[in-house]
């Protein structure tokens, strides 16, 4: 269990600028992982075990991307009891992402909003801090998935060619790969959600994938992360492509572009993604609609605005299998991982 209380953390941290605060964070983990350091924010796993896409997840509670980039805290944040954790996003080439500030508190509505634009090392460092991580010699592991994208300088008719490359350097590490076409804070990436891209996208990913399962041996799932600003029909025909070309699952949803829930706020008007508490319903709806669209059966990672083990149970009756935090992880600390994962074991028995 945790020795420091997030609650006596958190008003220095949130005295901090957002970003500042965020990198302070980061670090004290990279430095603090497999040390006795760790012990302040360590808590047991909860054991409530999962089959998707032929993983079995040791809880259903996960840690949405865009917290560690760079893939440096990967044993710190197995530690905090996630049943799996993504990494991410990377794209093949180190790119500093938007101009600072690029984050942005707003407490009222327990939200954040980035613009970070995929503010990362580049490829080569990630797959080498992927690869000094030590969380798999714990007994019941974490999954690790690892996100990928474009960089901002590639036009976006050729997009497909960088998230190809990610996908040759990362397979060989990941228990997952998920593909992130739906961030805001890349200039057209979210064109890429459109049903010719899409398909043309997908396509490349699933005959890549083929070639790289073949030639090491083993599968690697393949998710897609979706926003939660799409239509009922823009989900219907991601829901069909996801299927056509052998897709393993869905992540619905990443931010949103809508400012509704928060007008009138410091800061509402920044341009950036939108996460945390009012997304949630968003979330929910996309959620809802593409278990309708693609069965019982297919794997969808539901995440978007859980800041109590009640939201997490509420993305499962809305149709997900798993869950991801990120926003409620800052805002709750660490605690809401095991609360959340507790909460779902108990509504699956109810």
């Amino acid at each position: 269990m945790s020795l420091i209380p997030y609650a006596l953390a958190r008003p220095f941290l949130f005295g901090m600028d957002a970003e500042a605060a965020h990198d302070f964070t980061m670090d004290m983990l990279a430095r603090g992982q497999r040390t006795p350091l760790q012990w302040a924010w360590c808590q047991q796993r909860v054991h409530d075990p999962v089959t998707l896409a032929g993983l079995q997840f040791p809880n259903r509670v996960g840690l949405a991307a865009g917290l560690d980039k760079n893939a440096r805290c990967i044993d710190a944040l197995a530690a905090m009891g996630f049943g799996f954790v993504e990494v991410g996003t990377v794209t093949p080439k180190p790119q500093p992402g938007n101009p600072k500030p690029r984050m942005f508190r707003l407490p009222a509505r327990q939200a954040l909003i980035n613009r970070f634009g995929f503010n990362n090392d580049g490829l080569d460092a990630f797959v080498h801090n992927v690869q000094q991580a030590r969380f798999r010699q714990q007994a019941q592991p974490p999954l690790l998935g690892l996100n990928i994208g474009k960089n901002a300088a590639t036009p976006i008719e050729e997009a497909t060619s960088d998230y190809l490359r990610c996908l040759d350097g990362v397979y060989a590490h990941a228990d997952y790969v998920t593909v992130n076409i739906s961030s805001p804070n890349t200039k057209n990436l979210r064109a890429l959600q459109s049903d010719e891209a899409l398909d043309a996208l997908l396509a490349a990913i699933a005959a890549r994938r083929a070639q790289l399962a073949q030639q090491q041996g083993r599968r690697v799932p393949v998710f897609i992360k979706i926003a939660p600003d799409l239509d009922t029909q823009q989900v219907a025909v991601i829901a069909e492509l996801l299927q056509r070309h052998g897709m393993d699952g869905v992540i619905a949803t990443n931010t949103t572009i809508a400012r509704d829930a928060v007008q009138g706020l410091p800061h509402a008007d920044e341009a950036g993604g939108l996460s945390g508490a009012p997304v949630y319903e968003a979330s929910n709806r996309v959620i809802a609609q593409l278990r309708a669209a693609l069965g019982a059966g297919f794997p969808i990672i539901g995440v978007g605005g859980i800041l109590s083990a009640e939201d997490a149970v509420g993305k499962i009756r809305a149709g997900a299998d798993v869950v991801q935090i990120y926003t409620g992880l800052i805002y709750q600390g660490p605690a809401l991982v095991a609360q959340a994962a507790r909460a779902i074991q108990a509504a699956g028995k109810n």
